[in-house]
């Protein structure tokens, strides 16, 4: 894996940042490096964190091996060479089965091989199970998320273990390019965020950018507005489009009346002027929609009349 001029502290610091939700900028801007740095060094694992392989202290290590190969040349039973090394006589013996028996035992063949099963990643099931890859590969040209087909595989094939995998493997499947043989990458491009590097479990840092601040709730609006007894009062939205478009909606509360205007923009100035456009052309006595009303009162908003009239400015 290309390091991109990280030290191994760095990098350390890129994952756990990385796995807090910070973004790419704000790790370029704490270790003073380019943010397309940070960005490839973490795209070329596909987001997850490859950690080095690690002997774990319960396991038999090179040093005790050793001492059961000259202990079982010289006779002695499994539950002797367990007391003597302070492990359970079970661990010893299935030391000792899985490696040859007590004839063609020798440290350090069974120490290799102990560390080549313990390697990870393991090959991944689609790898090995054709039929299960196939279908795995079909559901995200339907759009349908690895949660879904996750759970498709279990109501359809309840009695085949071999048609059963977890979401998180189809996600590891797809992102860890240590996995490349078992589900083409391709396909992250059918997920719905389209995103070829896996997103931290972690939610993102709120910046404060899109946030509307001291809002007011839509159950704080009047009472005739909230029951549709009294005609005039309207509801606004806005739908957005391919970026930069979008359309403004207003809908009449009582008889559901719906105009409609285009906006090049989603910022609050350009849906302000589509909102009073739409209340002029409508007509006198229409009313700003309740939740507009709120915005309007935000910090940063010009304060405005609840009322529109036609010919106002």
């Amino acid at each position: 894996m290309r390091d991109y001029g990280f030290s191994p502290a760095q990098q350390d610091e890129i994952w756990r940042r990385w796995r807090d939700g910070e973004s790419f900028n704000a790790m370029g801007r704490t270790l003073g490096a380019p943010i397309h740095h940070v960005r490839r060094f973490l795209a070329q694992s596909g987001g997850v964190h490859q950690t080095p392989q690690r002997r774990s202290t319960r396991h038999l290590t090179a040093v005790e091996r050793e001492e059961i190969s000259p202990g079982i040349a010289a006779g002695m039973p499994a539950r002797q060479l367990a007391t003597r090394l302070g492990r359970a006589s079970s661990t010893i013996s299935r030391e000792i089965a899985r490696n040859g028996g007590r004839e063609h035992y020798r440290a350090g063949p069974a120490d290799a091989q102990a560390y080549a099963r313990a390697r990870r990643p393991k090959p991944a099931k689609p790898a090995r199970h054709p039929a299960l890859r196939a279908a795995v590969e079909a559901k995200p040209a339907l759009c349908w998320s690895p949660e879904q087909i996750s759970g498709w595989l279990r109501r359809h094939h309840p009695h085949e273990p071999g048609m059963r995998i977890s979401h998180e493997a189809i996600y590891l499947s797809l992102f860890d390019p240590r996995r490349r043989h078992a589900i083409g990458r391709t396909l992250t491009r059918r997920l719905r965020t389209a995103r070829p590097i896996r997103q931290p479990k972690a939610a993102r840092r709120p910046s404060g950018r899109g946030v509307l601040r001291d809002m007011v709730p839509l159950s704080a609006r009047p009472a005739e507005a909230d029951d549709r007894t009294v005609p005039g009062h309207g509801e606004g939205d806005l739908v957005m489009g391919s970026r930069p478009s979008a359309i403004a909606t207003l809908v009449e509360r009582t008889s559901r009346y719906t105009r409609l205007a285009a906006t090049r923009s989603g910022h609050q100035e350009s849906e302000r002027s589509c909102f009073c456009r739409i209340c002029q052309r409508t007509g006198r006595g229409f009313r700003m929609p309740a939740g507009w009303y709120a915005l309007e009162r935000a910090p940063g908003g010009r304060g405005r009349a609840d009322r529109v009239r036609s010919g106002s400015g």
